[in-house]
Order: C-alpha cells, then sequence, then structure tokens
C-alpha cells in the first residue's frame, strides 16, 4: 500500500482491505466502543451522519457527537447494526479513495421485530497511512430525505 500522496490504484486486495475496515468499524459503533470508533477517522476527520446537522470536525467531536447521538438509545434494551454493502471504490488523483456504500441501520428491541431504519448512502473519503486505511470524511444520506 502507498500513502495518500502517492496514486493509489483499487486492486482486489485494497476492497478487501475496506471491506475488513468498515466490519470492524461498524462492530465499534455497534459495540458503543465510540473512541475506537473514532480513531479509524484521521485527526481531522470529518463525520456527518444526521441530516441538518453540523459535522464533527476531529476524532474527539467524533466521539462527544456520538455520545450525545446515542443517548436517545438505552443500551439495556435498544441493539443496532449497522449494515454495509455494495461497496463501491474509485480511486482519486490526489490519493484518496472514494467510497460509496449502501447501508441499513437495523434497530433491535427485546420482544419486538427489527426496525430497519434508517436506510442510507455512505459517501465516505478512505485514505492509507502508513498501510492503514483511515476514514478523512463521511458524509451519510438518509433515502427517506428527498
Amino acid at each position: 500500500m502507498t500513502t495518500a500522496t502517492a496514486p493509489i490504484v483499487v486492486t482486489s486486495e485494497l476492497y478487501a482491505q475496506v471491506l475488513h475496515f468498515y466490519a470492524h468499524q461498524m462492530q465499534h459503533l455497534d459495540a458503543r466502543r465510540f473512541e475506537e470508533y473514532a480513531a479509524s477517522f484521521t485527526e481531522d476527520g470529518v463525520f456527518q451522519h444526521s441530516p441538518g446537522a453540523e459535522p464533527a470536525v476531529s476524532r474527539d467531536a467524533i466521539v462527544r457527537e456520538l455520545v450525545e447521538f446515542h443517548k436517545k438509545y438505552d443500551p439495556a434494551t435498544v441493539r443496532r447494526r449497522h449494515w454495509f454493502n455494495h461497496v463501491a471504490l474509485e480511486a482519486q488523483a490526489d490519493g484518496t479513495v472514494k467510497s460509496t456504500v449502501y447501508a441499513l441501520v437495523a434497530t433491535i428491541r427485546p420482544g419486538a421485530k427489527p426496525e430497519i431504519n434508517p436506510s442510507c448512502l455512505v459517501h465516505d473519503t478512505l485514505v492509507v497511512e502508513d498501510g492503514e486505511i483511515l476514514l478523512k470524511s463521511r458524509l451519510i444520506t438518509h433515502d427517506q430525505v428527498f
């Protein structure tokens, strides 16, 4: 792998690494390990997950945003699962990789059927620093908001 400033090619190896990255990142989020989730971003990473909300900029801001957002979900009675699929990668001239992902979020409560809400597109800019994939930015657009 190369650094984010060198040309990058989307190979099957890079694609598999991105899938691995997403799997671990979403497991951190679903387990409410927000510091580990935020560590998957660059130091100056940008995270915008809710329509109309200001983006969180920096790892510390991402953690604060996630803690605040998840206050409405009691961990004793609500589980959330993020499902990423149809990952499309495009190498960019600046050495970053644009990633567009279909995402579903399942909310599970004891004794109830899982709710799928929201359905989203995730627009990521990925960089590779010292062989490690990191997020430079994430913008999530919700399908139900036109």
